[in-house]
């Protein structure tokens, strides 16, 4: 089994608001696709890192989307993702799966 993580920045990559309509849309086809979520959007976690380029330091506000599968699609998962990217308008998300076994 894994458990599958979306981060999803709450500001696109020019400092707009990612629509609440657009989080409610992927968390609902994430339910109805693999049958529920976990959302963990009480109080955004915060991303940090440096970009490579330039070493300069960026912030985001993240919900944290998650899922159980049985079986990991890798190629669902990546079409999935390149589309995220273009509807909440990132270069790039950060989607991360774990395998586990149920206690």
């Amino acid at each position: 089994m894994h458990l599958v993580q979306l981060l999803l920045p709450l500001y696109d990559n020019g400092g707009r608001a990612t629509p609440a309509s657009e989080l409610r849309r992927v968390r609902d086809e994430l339910t109805e696709r693999f049958g529920g979520i976990t959302v963990h959007s009480r109080a955004p976690a915060e991303g940090l890192w440096e970009e490579p380029h330039d070493g300069e330091r960026v912030r985001d506000d993240l919900v944290i989307y998650e899922v159980m599968v049985d079986k990991l699609d890798a190629a669902w998962w990546r079409t999935y993702r390149e589309s995220l990217e273009q509807r909440l308008r990132q270069k790039e998300l950060v989607f991360r799966a774990h395998e586990f076994r149920p206690l």
